[in-house]
């Protein structure tokens, strides 16, 4: 019996150690406000060049790190001029030097861009916005929630979609 207690003891003591999570390298953080929510993971620049390079120009991305960003809307919402439900969507866009694609698609839970595929009609809108530059880099990818607008700056990039 001491000897089934003993080993009992030990796997629950394993158990507790191997489920404990890896620390990220990138912290996930929520940005929320006037009925939006995003959760994201927020990379840092770490003296890399991101946009074109890290994250090329004309391939989708995840818009943050890890898992895909999510955002969700409290109510039914206008995002760069074009109906949205109240709910939640995965946030995907294709940085480009000029014009940005901001993409809202309707599959949760995915990791990164890896199971995005345009042609599977998952997309709930796709709008384009101007790329603004930034004179002083972000290093840190990070969410804005201003009144009207959903807006995220990283590295020499600033990105905002209206939203009424």
């Amino acid at each position: 019996m001491k000897h089934f207690f003993l080993a009992t003891l030990f796997l629950a003591m394993t158990s507790l150690v191997f489920a404990q999570e890896k620390p990220r390298k990138s912290p996930h953080v929520t940005a929320e406000a006037n009925g939006i929510k995003v959760v994201y993971g927020q990379p840092s620049k770490n003296g890399r060049v991101i946009f074109g390079t890290l994250e090329p120009f004309g391939k989708v991305w995840r818009t943050g790190a890890d898992e895909a960003t999510e955002i969700t809307f409290s109510k039914d919402v206008v995002f760069g001029g074009k109906p949205v439900k109240a709910g939640t969507y995965t946030l995907f866009s294709i940085p480009d030097p000029k014009t940005w694609t901001v993409i809202l698609n309707g599959k949760l839970g995915q990791w990164g861009a890896y199971d995005y595929d345009k042609n599977k009609g998952e997309d709930v809108v796709q709008v384009k916005v101007p790329r603004q530059k930034l004179s002083t880099p972000a290093e840190k990818l990070t969410f804005t929630l201003p009144a009207n607008a959903v807006v995220f700056e990283w590295d020499d990039t600033k990105v905002s979609v209206p939203v009424k």
